[in-house]
C-alpha cells in the first residue's frame, strides 16, 4: 500500500498541498500573535507598505514624496503600485496580507519545481516522489518574504522558457512569463535568472542554434520587468541628485575572508535566500559525486556536474565581489558600488534544488534497497525545513503584536496631544519602523534609497557618538541604509526590550542638529542617565503587557 501511494502522482501532490497548509497553519491560526522575520521583514517592508498605503502617494508621480519618513522620502524608494504585493498590504490587514503572500509563494514555488523536474529532468513517472518530494521541500525553504516569487518563482520561469527553446510553445509558457513580473522583484532575482537565461540563449547561437522564438520570450519578460519596475528605471536613468547608494562600498575583505565566506556561503546559504541546504542536500551532493566518480557516470550525469560546480562559483563570485582588489575598479566605475553584482547567488536555491533532485536520482539507480536512501534524505530535508518555520526559529523574538505595539504607542499619541504631523520623532534601541508603522513622522529610517543631502544633515546628529565607535562608523557612512540615531555604547543593537538592565551613561547626541531638521522626541527604549547633558527632557514612561518594549518618552528642549 505504502509502495502504490508513493507511485500515485495525484496522491503525492495532495499530500504535498496539505504539507503545505499545515506549515503555514501558525500564520492563520495566530495572526497578530505570530513570530516572523523581523530582519528585513519587520523593521522595514511590512511597515514600509502600511507607509506606503496610507500616504496617498500608492499612485504618485515619480516625483512624489512621502512625507511621513524623512521629511520626504521618494516615493520610488518604495515598491512599485505595479507589484501585486502593495496591493495585497493595501487592501488587507498587514498579518492576512503577509499570510496571502506567504501562501502564494509557496504553491507556485512547489508548482514550478515539480513542473520544471516532471518535464525537463526527469520526466520517467518512477521518479514522481523524488519529483514532488523535492518541490514540496523547495517550497518550504524560509525565503526572504517580501522577495516573494524573485527566487522561489525562478523554476516556474525556467520551465516555461525551455519549453519555449524546445519548441513546445503553449499561451501557458507565455502566461507564466506574464504574471511573474507582478509578484516577483527584478534587482532581487529577475535580473539575475534572466541574465543567465540570456547567456544560455547566446551559446545555443554559437552552437548553431538560431531560436528566435526563445531569445523573443526573454527580451518580453525582460521587458515586462522594465514596465513594472518603472520608477526604478527613472530612477537609474533620470534622477541625478545622490541618493544614499552612492556612498555604498562593498571591497573590503582580505584574500583569506574572502576564501572563508566562499565556503560560508557554499555551506551555509545566504539569510535572503535560505535554502538549508548544508545537512541533507550536502550529504546527497557528495554520495552522489562519490557513485558518479566510482561508476564513471560522468556523460550520463552530465547536468549533475555541471550544477554541483555552477553552485560551487556562485559562491565564490558572491564572496569575491566584495575582495577588496575591485577598488581600482569601483572607484572609476561607479555603478559597481551602486549595484549589488554578487546576488548572482540568488541563483543559488534553483540551482540547489535541482541538483537535490538529480542527486537523489543517482542515488536512486545505484542499488535495489538504494531507493530507500532517496526517501530518508528527502523525508528528513523536509522535516529539517519544519524545524525552520518561524514560529520555531523566532519563538524567542516579539510577536508582530508585540513588536508593532500599536496600543502603547497609541498612548503615546494621547500624551503628546498634537496631530502627528506637527512633530518628528526619532528612536534609539529600537527600529524606526515601529514608529512609523503607527503613523509617526520619523527622522529615522531603514531604506537603501534616500537624498545623501539628507543623510549628511542626519549624520550631525550622531557624529559624535560615530567618533567614538568606528565599527558603526563605517556601517552609518560606507552604507548608511539604515539611517538611525546609532550610539557607541549600544552599537548596532536596535532591539532592547523592557525587561533590559542596559542603560545610556555617556550619550552625546546633537540635539540643536536633531532640531533643525524638525524633532521634537525621542523615543528610547533604555533610559538615558545623562538627558539634561543633551538638552533632554523625560516626559514619561510607557509600558503595556501587549508590547515588547518599554519606551522612555524624551522631548527636545
Amino acid at each position: 500500500m505504502f509502495v502504490r501511494f508513493l507511485g500515485s502522482e495525484k496522491k503525492l501532490i495532495i499530500f504535498a498541498i496539505i504539507t503545505i497548509c499545515i506549515y503555514l497553519l501558525p500564520l492563520y491560526l495566530l495572526g497578530g500573535d505570530a513570530h516572523i522575520r523581523v530582519h528585513d521583514n519587520l523593521d522595514s517592508n511590512l511597515a514600509w507598505y502600511k507607509v506606503l498605503s496610507e500616504s496617498g502617494q500608492l499612485l504618485g508621480p515619480t516625483d512624489a514624496t512621502i512625507s511621513q519618513v524623512i521629511n520626504g522620502l521618494p516615493r520610488n524608494a518604495y515598491g512599485p503600485e505595479y507589484s501585486l504585493i502593495v496591493w495585497l498590504y493595501s487592501v488587507f490587514p498587514t498579518m492576512v496580507a503577509y499570510a496571502l503572500s506567504q501562501s502564494i509563494t509557496r504553491i507556485f514555488a512547489f508548482i514550478g519545481m515539480y513542473l520544471l523536474l516532471k518535464d525537463h529532468f526527469l520526466v520517467q513517472k518512477k521518479y514522481v516522489v523524488i519529483n514532488v518530494g523535492v518541490a514540496l521541500a523547495f517550497s518550504l525553504t524560509p525565503f526572504w518574504p517580501s522577495g516573494m516569487l524573485s527566487t522561489l518563482g525562478m523554476p516556474l520561469a525556467l520551465w516555461a522558457f525551455l519549453h519555449i527553446r524546445n519548441g513546445k510553445r503553449k499561451w501557458t509558457h507565455y502566461l507564466v512569463l506574464t504574471l511573474l513580473p507582478l509578484y516577483s522583484n527584478f534587482v532581487l532575482g529577475f535580473f539575475f535568472f534572466l541574465f543567465a537565461i540570456g547567456v544560455f540563449w547566446l551559446v545555443d547561437f554559437i552552437k548553431g542554434r538560431r531560436n528566435y522564438h526563445f531569445l523573443l520570450a526573454i527580451v518580453y519578460m525582460t521587458f515586462l520587468f522594465l514596465v513594472v519596475e518603472y520608477r526604478l528605471v527613472y530612477s537609474f536613468l533620470f534622477d541625478d541628485e545622490p541618493n544614499s547608494r552612492d556612498e555604498y562600498f562593498h571591497a573590503r575583505l582580505s584574500l583569506w575572508r574572502v576564501i572563508r565566506l566562499t565556503f560560508k556561503n557554499f555551506v551555509l546559504g545566504h539569510t535572503h535566500v535560505m535554502t538549508v541546504h548544508g545537512l541533507f542536500i550536502l550529504a546527497v551532493t557528495l554520495l552522489s559525486l562519490y557513485i558518479v566518480i566510482i561508476k564513471k557516470l560522468w556523460k550520463q550525469e552530465q547536468a549533475f556536474i555541471f550544477l554541483v560546480i555552477l553552485n560551487f562559483l556562485l559562491s565564490t563570485w558572491y564572496a569575491f565581489w566584495f575582495y577588496k582588489g575591485w577598488l581600482p575598479l569601483t572607484e572609476r566605475f561607479h555603478f559597481m558600488d551602486t549595484f549589488n553584482f554578487a546576488r548572482f547567488h540568488f541563483l543559488r536555491p534553483l540551482i540547489i534544488y535541482v541538483g537535490f533532485a538529480l542527486g537523489l536520482k543517482i542515488i536512486w539507480e545505484y542499488g535495489k534497497r538504494s531507493k530507500y536512501y532517496s526517501l530518508f534524505f528527502i523525508a528528513a530535508q523536509i522535516l529539517l525545513l519544519f524545524c525552520f518555520n518561524d514560529e520555531i526559529i523566532h519563538r524567542n523574538k516579539p510577536s508582530v503584536n508585540e513588536f508593532y505595539s500599536v496600543e502603547l504607542f497609541e498612548d503615546i499619541k494621547d500624551h503628546i496631544e498634537l496631530p502627528v504631523e506637527e512633530y518628528r520623532v526619532a528612536s534609539i534601541g529600537i527600529h524606526p519602523a515601529i514608529a512609523q508603522y503607527n503613523g509617526f513622522y520619523t527622522l529615522d529610517t531603514y531604506n537603501n534609497f534616500y537624498p545623501l543631502t539628507y543623510k549628511y544633515e542626519f549624520r550631525k546628529i550622531i557624529e559624535k557618538e560615530l567618533a567614538k565607535n568606528k565599527k558603526i562608523r563605517t556601517y552609518f557612512d560606507e552604507w548608511g541604509g539604515r539611517c538611525y540615531i546609532f550610539t557607541d555604547e549600544l552599537g548596532k543593537h536596535y532591539m532592547f526590550k523592557k525587561n533590559t538592565k542596559k542603560t545610556l551613561k555617556n550619550l552625546e547626541l546633537n540635539i540643536e542638529a536633531f532640531k533643525d531638521l524638525g524633532g521634537h522626541y525621542l523615543f528610547s527604549a533604555v533610559l538615558i542617565e545623562n538627558a539634561k547633558e543633551n538638552h533632554l527632557e523625560l516626559e514619561r514612561v510607557f509600558e503595556a503587557d501587549t508590547s515588547a518594549w518599554k519606551i522612555y518618552l524624551y522631548k527636545a528642549l
